[in-house]
């Protein structure tokens, strides 16, 4: 049987559910970030399409979570490209921010307002499209309680949790407020640091696939996380080891030999 022709970088994996016509809505060109001693992002390049599960891995200081400021617009590489759906980012601060707005980060502390209602926090997420006026309001009266109950709801939260602080939840029921969160802002790209870190097995495994099950053929998900085991769900697997891509592949086709070498080999070229 002939092998599979290789597929470019930012195009879908079969079954995916992307378009394979599509622009990439994340496409990283030779971006280097530095840090101390070397760079936390050397020359990293990726690009991800709508409907994509992406895996990101790498060991402890590896720059999973470097990557993930750059592609929301956070962090500003020292060098390469950053491109949105071809687009790169506006030069207005204003025209900036809708394009983020698009984008919606989970990261491994989660940032959540403890002293808030769990109501408040949600609504969080949709200040970019409010502005002010609604927000000033929203601290005063929470709104949009339908909307909230819905999004707690696909979490599998009851709505008897709206009026409770942060403060007062569980760590799971954190994690799931900071998923229905993300869920009430309605992202197009789902960008997630770690979320399953310090996490027991059953709760991690249920919380992925809260998040593997958000993805549409209008929305990808790059998501960072310590454990090759729990690959299954994703269309492909990116390996990060000292700032730059090791491998960037079908998760499927992951070897043993990939593993040794992201969590104990060198790099090529790093050896005497």
């Amino acid at each position: 049987m002939p092998a599979a022709p290789a597929r470019e970088p930012g195009q879908p994996s079969p079954g995916s559910g992307a378009s394979p016509q599509a622009l990439p809505w994340l496409e990283l060109s030779e971006i280097t970030v530095p840090g101390r001693g070397r760079p936390r992002l050397d020359r990293v390049s990726l690009a991800i399409a709508s409907g994509e599960r992406v895996a990101l891995l790498g060991p402890s200081g590896a720059g999973k979570s470097s990557l993930l400021a750059v592609a929301n617009g956070q962090l500003q590489p020292s060098a390469g490209s950053l491109r949105w759906l071809g687009a790169p980012p506006a030069r207005s601060e204003r025209a900036r921010r809708r394009q983020q707005a698009r984008i919606g980060t989970l990261w491994q502390d989660l940032w959540l307002i403890e002293e808030l209602s769990v109501q408040q926090n949600l609504n969080s997420a949709r200040l970019a499209a409010w502005g002010w006026p609604r927000a000033l309001l929203n601290l005063l009266w929470p709104l949009d309680t339908a909307a909230n109950r819905e999004s707690l709801a696909q979490v599998d939260l009851g709505a008897e949790l709206l009026g409770q602080p942060v403060s007062a939840l569980s760590g799971g029921q954190r994690q799931r407020v900071a998923i229905a969160r993300l869920l009430r802002q309605d992202p197009e790209l789902l960008l997630a640091d770690e979320p399953l870190a310090s996490l027991d097995p059953r709760l991690a495994a249920e919380l992925l696939d809260l998040l593997l099950n958000q993805v549409t053929p209008r929305r990808a998900l790059l998501l960072s996380l310590h454990r090759p085991d729990l690959l299954a769900g994703f269309d492909r697997a990116i390996g990060l080891r000292q700032g730059q891509v090791l491998f960037d592949q079908p998760a499927r086709s992951l070897a043993a030999a990939d593993l040794a070498a992201l969590y104990d080999g060198e790099l090529p070229g790093s050896g005497p």
